[in-house]
């Protein structure tokens, strides 16, 4: 996906390279990154987080081997955080890929087309502050989403708990609700909005990505109650 999806928007960005050419080489890397980002972090993230905590857990539904797998000597302490990690790494694993991609086809552009400057401006640290920041902002949705998978056999209704609750994340967060924060769905459109660079007049300031926002801190907050939650629940009720 990460290189399907940058491949696309980088294809547009070479077909009108000649409309690009008097940008300068951070507005080109703004441009960049924001068309990558706001198709991956509006819904494909989230939804994407549902997917990889249900594929986590299907093995186990699938085969029917909860039982056996508990039983094992091994806590279930292990097996729960083993899991959990391993969709930590996932998701990790696939932003990480698309700071590399948007870097990578971002130079290759000024390479083909040496009209656009994007050799002129190094956004490398920036973008990947950026996605940084919005892998933190996921990890509430994924303990949710985690424990949802987990205790529900079928893809369906953590698929569609998932679904619902992204369009009311977006819906929220375009909206302006101040107290939209308090949505873990909501915190990757969040991020992003923060993340755009203020429009007006005059020369386009460098990005600054800010950690300490509201939605930062109440992902993690959630992503820990829900993880410790979510421990409980496994500890004292079997899985269906």
């Amino acid at each position: 996906m990460p290189l399907l999806l940058c491949t696309l928007i980088s294809i547009g960005f070479y077909h009108i390279s000649d409309k690009l050419a008097v940008a300068p080489g951070m507005v080109l890397w703004a441009r960049l990154s924001g068309a990558i980002l706001g198709v991956m972090g509006t819904l494909l993230l989230p939804m994407l987080i549902v997917f990889i905590a249900y594929s986590v857990n299907n093995i186990e539904h699938k085969a029917d081997t909860w039982k056996t797998l508990f039983s094992l000597p091994i806590s279930k302490l292990s097996v729960y955080t083993a899991k959990y990690v391993y969709a930590l790494f996932l998701i990790f694993l696939c932003l990480a890929l698309f700071v590399i991609f948007t870097i990578g086809f971002g130079n290759l552009l000024g390479m083909l087309k040496p009209e656009l400057k994007f050799r002129d401006y190094h956004m490398e640290s920036t973008l990947a502050q950026i996605y940084l920041k919005l892998f933190l902002s996921s990890l509430g949705i994924l303990s949710i989403q985690f424990l949802l998978s987990l205790l529900m056999r079928d893809f369906i209704k953590p698929m569609g708990i998932g679904f619902v609750g992204t369009i009311t994340g977006v819906i929220l967060a375009t909206t302006g609700w101040q107290y939209a924060y308090w949505f873990p769905y909501a915190h990757p459109m969040l991020t992003l909005t923060a993340a755009s660079p203020p429009r007006g007049k005059g020369p386009v300031q460098p990005m600054v990505v800010d950690f300490f926002t509201h939605e930062i801190y109440v992902s993690l907050v959630i992503a820990a109650v829900v993880f410790i939650a979510g421990y409980f629940i496994v500890l004292k009720k079997s899985v269906k």
